[in-house]
């Protein structure tokens, strides 16, 4: 058994989310040298169940083996449909098992990939369960920068308890780029009330469900203060244009302004 290629793949189970459960049977596939063997893991994320399958290749000369790829099955404990889709270890950008998981209950990841020219960018990815792909199992939609969907701007819509301490909005933050379903504090005429939020990139705002897991409108969660001060914004503009309009009017001479309005009066 080559001990390098041992704690290479160790590090990539670590790195994706296996964790140190596999390491034994790990190093006991490898001793047995066959051209290919599998490893199986199992976790329970909320009301289900995902059975992950890892996949190991050895190269077609030499000894070094390689983790190509996992696939994850998962359903709910009490429903016989069952969700499946591989995902592929490469430079491109690999996955996590949480992010993995997460991308199968149906939530946004956002991540940094390589594109095959190796240039570098940033995207959120949401699984497309109503297209099918036929290597992997789902279409996996993309919504880049120029997208134009900025999480901590979204947030600050919202009366979040805490969202103005730096600290705890980069670590909501970060657990919403996971892919993580958030639980947050609103506060709202006065009130507290628990809510858990997940961000929702292709319609630019954030999903919100009550204590009881019941999707929300979160369009009428937002800070009604904030829409006050649009409100009023607004209400003052459009005051101080037609104050400027009264007082540039009453500046002008008496013909000056009857001949610019004999100019804009349309010929008969």
């Amino acid at each position: 058994m080559n001990e390098n290629n041992f704690e290479y793949l160790r590090s990539q189970l670590r790195y994706t989310g296996f964790g140190e459960a596999l390491e034994i049977e790990l190093r006991e596939k490898l001793k047995q040298n066959q051209p290919d063997f599998t490893l199986y893991h199992e976790t329970y994320p909320e009301d289900r169940v995902a059975r992950t399958t890892l996949n190991f290749t050895r190269a077609k000369e030499g000894d070094m083996y390689f983790f190509n790829s996992y696939k994850v099955e998962m359903q709910k404990e009490d429903i016989s449909n069952v969700l499946e889709h591989t995902f592929y270890i490469d430079r491109t950008g690999t996955f996590t098992m949480k992010e993995a998981q997460n991308l199968m209950l149906g939530r946004a990841v956002n991540k940094d990939f390589t594109s095959r020219e190796g240039q570098s960018y940033n995207a959120w990815v949401q699984m497309d369960f109503k297209n099918p792909d036929e290597n992997t199992g789902f279409k996996i939609n993309k919504y880049h920068q120029n997208y134009g969907y900025d999480l901590e701007l979204v947030l600050e819509k919202y009366p979040i308890a805490g969202i103005e301490d730096a600290s705890f909005r980069e670590n909501l933050m970060r657990s919403l780029q996971k892919g993580s379903l958030q639980e947050v504090v609103l506060l709202r005429q006065g009130e507290h009330s628990r809510h858990f939020i997940e961000a929702c990139p292709q319609f630019k705002t954030i999903g919100i469900y009550d204590a009881d897991m019941k999707k929300m409108d979160s369009r009428l969660l937002k800070d009604v203060k904030q829409i006050e001060t649009v409100y009023e914004t607004v209400g003052d503009i459009k005051k101080k244009s037609a104050d400027a309009g009264l007082k540039s009017a009453e500046q002008q001479p008496a013909g000056e302004t009857k001949n610019r309005r004999q100019r804009r009066s349309p010929k008969l």
